[in-house]
């Protein structure tokens, strides 16, 4: 229970961070932000929880197909936001073209033999 207190605890500092870094330097929290830090700290956690190293390999390889789609996020996100949309709203749209997109990537790449 205290090792699963410490990963949160870290990921969630490692979060707030970023956040709070955002307001005074916003080309460095998104640079911090653009790191695969997530993906990062998940592989700290399963090495030091002893994940034999082929399953860290997947989980990377899976994470690596599935960045694709989520960059949609980022193209949508900002112009919805500069066009005067309102930020929920466009979160929302942004979050939903995601969505869609990891649905037709999915059977694409099954198609060419990646299996996630």
């Amino acid at each position: 229970m205290l090792y699963f207190a410490l990963k949160v605890l870290i990921s969630a500092l490692l979060i707030a961070t970023i956040s709070e870094l955002a307001r005074r330097h916003s080309s460095l929290a998104a640079l911090l932000a653009a790191l695969p830090l997530t993906s990062l700290l998940a592989f700290i956690w399963l090495h030091i929880e002893a994940t034999p190293a082929n399953q860290i390999a997947d989980l990377s390889t899976q994470i690596f197909w599935l960045v694709l789609p989520s960059l949609v996020l980022f193209l949508i996100f900002p112009l919805l936001l500069r066009i005067g949309v309102n930020f929920w709203l466009s979160l929302s749209l942004s979050a939903a073209a995601t969505i869609v997109c990891y649905f037709a990537l999915l059977p694409l790449l099954r198609r060419f033999g990646v299996n996630l």
